[in-house]
């Protein structure tokens, strides 16, 4: 029944223990990285501000891995719009960094954000009201995108808009949303975003603490997203999303409402990935309309698949797998890395549909 609960038949105790070990492994040395980034920089252990910065991201991208998983790999709903959620929860931190900045831009202005002196606003838009305040903003992050993810998940699964319509309606609500962003009057920074933050709870964020407090607090989401899931997945709640993902009408003759339980899922996906954009913006120092890229939510589909879908770990470690070899090929042949992110889907999909936790199967590596 454990088995079942999980989403991944195919993946024994023994070995499902194992691989958690060495994601729990994984993750306490990323949480030596602050620490070694502290010493000498002539020590043999001395680690770069670049490479906490990148891990960091990769931290935040696995969390939107995980609510992506969350939706497609337990409940079947495959969204190509999570990028969307994403890229909210980092305009909304964004809003709280440009609040902080105050008098310390450009023009001086305490109260509007520099680009909107440039632009000739005179007074702060209503829905800038309360971004001063860092609870409001946490609580936005996770309630803007649920919003957004309630409203667009009940339209659709009210009229059992499944598979790859569902997936078309994410999309185009991702790309309509990047046109939105890119306008000037929309009050988001336009095309070039929110950038020049100074600092976050009285920290400046240009500091090796800072960055250390940042990767923690990312690092504590993290595992604190798994644990949400797994917990879910291994309730009555998983049972149901698994049936749901593999017999729906199934399901819905048992008695079951099955658009509340997608629902339900896919507004929680949605707030995950909103939390995962709002640790982001500090952490990489910019938000702009480019995150809200339909080939980003795509990109992170792939993650998940590579890694291997329904099993949460997969998706953590699709999400660090991919980005690290995208880190690693676009230092020095960026021109090739849609193409073997490409072929690396189609490579997966033919001979590892199970994604890398697929090769702990017995007989999977053959």
């Amino acid at each position: 029944m454990s088995a079942t609960i999980t989403g991944a038949p195919w993946l024994r105790p023994s070995r499902a223990l194992i691989l958690r070990g060495l994601l729990l492994a994984g993750l306490a040395s990323l949480a030596l990285l602050p620490v070694l980034n502290r010493l000498p920089a002539d020590s043999a252990l001395h680690v770069s501000d670049f490479v906490v910065a990148v891990s960091g991201k990769w931290v935040c991208y696995a969390v939107l891995a995980l609510a992506i998983d969350l939706a497609w790999g337990y409940a079947g709903i495959l969204s190509l719009g999570h990028g969307a959620f994403f890229a909210l929860g980092g305009y909304v931190m964004g809003m709280h960094l440009m609040r902080l900045i105050g008098p310390r831009g450009v023009y001086g202005n305490p109260i509007l954000p520099d680009f909107m002196v440039f632009l000739g606003w005179k007074e702060l838009p209503w829905y800038w009201w309360g971004f001063s305040s860092f609870p409001f903003v946490l609580l936005m992050a996770l309630v803007v995108p649920g919003l957004l993810a309630g409203v667009v998940g009940y339209l659709a699964f009210r009229s059992r808009i499944t598979g790859v319509y569902f997936s078309i309606i994410t999309q185009a609500m991702t790309y309509a949303l990047m046109l939105a962003f890119f306008r000037n009057d929309m009050g988001f920074g336009g095309n070039n975003g929110f950038t020049d933050f100074k600092e976050l709870l009285g920290l400046p964020l240009n500091t090796a603490e800072a960055r250390a407090a940042l990767f923690y607090a990312a690092l504590a989401v993290l595992a604190g997203a798994l644990w949400l899931c797994r917990h879910i997945t291994r309730s009555k709640l998983g049972r149901v999303l698994v049936a749901v993902r593999d017999a729906e009408s199934r399901v819905r003759f048992l008695g079951y409402d099955t658009t509340q339980v997608k629902l339900a899922v896919f507004v929680l996906s949605a707030m995950l990935a909103g939390l995962a954009g709002a640790l982001y913006v500090p952490l990489i120092g910019i938000i702009n309309p480019g995150e809200f890229s339909p080939g980003n939510s795509i990109e992170a589909v792939i993650w998940v698949a590579v890694g291997g879908r329904g099993t949460l770990v997969g998706a953590v470690l699709g999400a660090f797998t991919v980005n690290a070899v995208k880190t690693w090929l676009t230092s020095f042949a960026p021109d090739l890395w849609l193409f073997v992110l490409g072929g690396l889907f189609i490579a997966v999909t033919l001979f590892l549909p199970r994604g890398l936790v697929g090769l702990l199967r017995k007989g999977e590596g053959r």
